[in-house]
């Protein structure tokens, strides 16, 4: 299992062949504070990289998740919608917020590794 970041705080694991959960950092999560709503995308729907594919309501703010690569969403995880706090008790385990099949390997392959998201994260 390969996890990789965007710079805009989501991370994206790989699975299995082509297939990828996405999720917000625990950074995220942290600026963020209380998640109280999320909005997930629809299955079935295709992506390119840098779209809004959802929406994330705290009680301090609003932010948009962005998709990670190119591709289509094959499921939501239906339980942030009923307990959105998940996203910040388990940001990068059970609070994932879909899963999507990749289009574009190249892209995931740029995202940045760990140690990469960690230098930007020192940088904020």
């Amino acid at each position: 299992m390969t996890t990789m970041f965007t710079p805009d705080h989501e991370w994206i694991n790989i699975e299995d062949h082509k297939a990828a959960v996405v999720g917000i950092t625990l950074h995220a999560q942290d600026a963020l504070g209380d998640v109280v709503f999320v909005e997930l995308p629809e299955v079935g729907r295709s992506y390119q990289r840098g779209d809004v594919a959802g929406v994330v309501e705290s009680v301090k703010a609003a932010a948009d998740l962005y998709m990670p690569v190119d591709g289509e969403v094959v499921e939501v995880n239906a339980a942030l919608r009923d307990d959105p706090g998940l996203a910040n008790r388990d940001p990068m385990g059970n609070g994932w917020f879909f899963k999507v099949h990749v289009t574009n390997m190249a892209q995931f392959d740029a995202l940045m590794d760990p140690p990469g998201y960690d230098a930007l994260l020192k940088t904020l």
